[in-house]
């Protein structure tokens, strides 16, 4: 079903709008967790920039 959907700009206008009204809402950052494979579409179709970051998992 997503598959006809894909390679339009949806999701980047999502992460766009997401990001105004984080903007709006005085929040400093806006953080995304992503796989391997979504890489390309975070950091060059979203703007995300790559960051050095730590994790524990509880």
């Amino acid at each position: 079903m997503a598959a006809p959907h894909r390679r339009r700009g949806i999701g980047a206008t999502l992460v766009t709008h997401a990001a105004r009204a984080a903007r709006d809402a005085h929040c400093e950052w806006l953080h995304v967790d992503f796989d391997d494979e979504h890489r390309d579409f975070y950091l060059e179709a979203c703007g995300f920039r790559e960051t050095g970051a730590g994790l524990i998992a509880l």
